[in-house]
């Protein structure tokens, strides 16, 4: 795993889940001077009782800090989260012992998206989520706040080649599923009780066409309404869940 850099990250529900969760890694929690929210209290509290050093600051601080993100009133300096190469991968398919989930995500560009990509994944157990290096969003801020911590709970593995990637799945004996609007079976036709990875392209292409070519079948998710197609996230959520209730 690659070594550990400083980083912020904002927003109550972000920084509530790294000092519940990670505390070891949570360096200093900065809190609006003054602010009356509730949480806010409870966070500080759990960080002074975590040995934690908390200080007050500026909103204009936390301004700078935040950017685009809105902070809430928080932020805590952080060791980024372990990032796991992709060699470590095969690792993790073998300690799952038949049972690996994995989802793959075929550049998911929106922040929002992959940070609900990986809360969805992470309250399904999933064993890992693989993103490409290129055409892909960064695990940042918005991630790690709209994940609400799973961004540090999961593995996220960030490979180079994708399509490499699937090929090396194959061989360990992982079934690769893609979605697609237009394929012809049901995504509850599948039998995803075992080693399996779910393949969902990014918001504006869908899946790449070398993509596709490395998944050992194409599948839909039925909608008898009139909307063409479900957001990436929550695409990703029905896909999982899906499988988590056939493992059950």
């Amino acid at each position: 795993m690659s070594s550990k850099q400083n980083q912020w990250i904002v927003g109550v529900n972000a920084v509530a889940s790294a000092v519940e969760n990670d505390a070891e890694h949570v360096r200093e929690v900065l809190v609006e001077s003054g602010a009356r929210n509730p949480r806010l209290v409870e966070i500080e509290e759990q960080a002074r009782r975590r040995g934690i050093d908390v200080r007050k600051v500026a909103t204009q601080a936390l301004d700078g800090i935040g950017g685009s993100v809105r902070h809430q009133g928080v932020a805590a300096r952080y060791a980024a989260a372990k990032t796991w190469d992709e060699h470590e991968l095969a690792g993790l398919v073998e300690a799952a012992a038949g049972k690996a989930l994995l989802l793959v995500l075929d550049g998911v560009q929106d922040p929002h998206n992959l940070g609900a990509c990986l809360r969805s994944a992470a309250a399904a157990g999933a064993t890992a989520v693989v993103i490409p290096k290129d055409k892909s969003a960064p695990v940042n801020a918005t991630v790690r706040k709209t994940s609400a911590g799973a961004a540090d709970r999961l593995p996220v593995v960030s490979v180079t080649n994708l399509s490499r990637t699937l090929r090396e799945l194959q061989k360990l004996g992982v079934w690769i599923y893609g979605l697609a609007g237009e394929a012809e079976p049901s995504l509850y036709s599948l039998d995803l009780k075992g080693n399996v990875a779910l393949v969902l392209g990014g918001e504006a292409e869908g899946l790449r066409r070398l993509t596709r070519e490395h998944c050992d079948g194409l599948v839909r998710i039925p909608m008898p309404g009139d909307i063409e197609s479900l957001n990436v996230s929550v695409a990703a959520g029905v896909c999982l869940f899906e499988a988590v209730r056939q493992r059950a």
